[in-house]
């Protein structure tokens, strides 16, 4: 099993928001970076472990637990002329953005950024190192052991 840290605007999507979903399974969508899109084409596979990380709030942190439901397909915002996330050079038979769907396992406290810093064993962490923007980042089998453990 992989593991992976996904980012959202709990805006958009928060971990209620996933946990209430049909199935608790969220279609996630709008990302739009190629590695975050690389590692959801090449190296996800369902049943791989997810960190559902709130970003861009008043306290971001890792907010729940969630799992990958789907192989990547092509992510159907990019065709949406009313979605922000359209892409005018997105073609149906050759589409440049993927998406991946997850289902949310639990909410947990959350463990905010912080902490998560503070963590010796998490200094190497791809989601931590300075000037990571991407959504989408792996975690290690320690970095998720530990992290699950603290969140539990």
């Amino acid at each position: 099993m992989n593991a992976w840290l996904m980012k959202s605007e709990p805006d958009e999507c928060s971990i209620d928001d996933a946990l209430a979903a049909p199935k608790r399974i969220t279609a996630w969508t709008g990302v739009r970076n190629y590695q975050a899109r690389n590692c959801m084409r090449d190296a996800m596979r369902v049943g791989d472990g997810v960190l559902f990380y709130h970003s861009s709030c008043a306290e971001p942190g890792i907010a729940g637990l969630a799992e990958v439901a789907s192989a990547a397909y092509a992510d159907p915002t990019q065709f949406d002329r009313k979605s922000p996330y359209y892409d005018p050079k997105s073609r149906r038979d050759a589409p440049r953005w993927l998406c991946v769907d997850v289902r949310a396992l639990q909410k947990t406290r959350l463990m905010p950024l912080p902490e998560m810093r503070a963590q010796a064993s998490l200094k190497k962490m791809w989601a931590l190192r300075q000037g990571n923007r991407l959504s989408i980042t792996p975690v290690s089998g320690p970095e998720w052991k530990l992290i699950c453990n603290r969140l539990t």
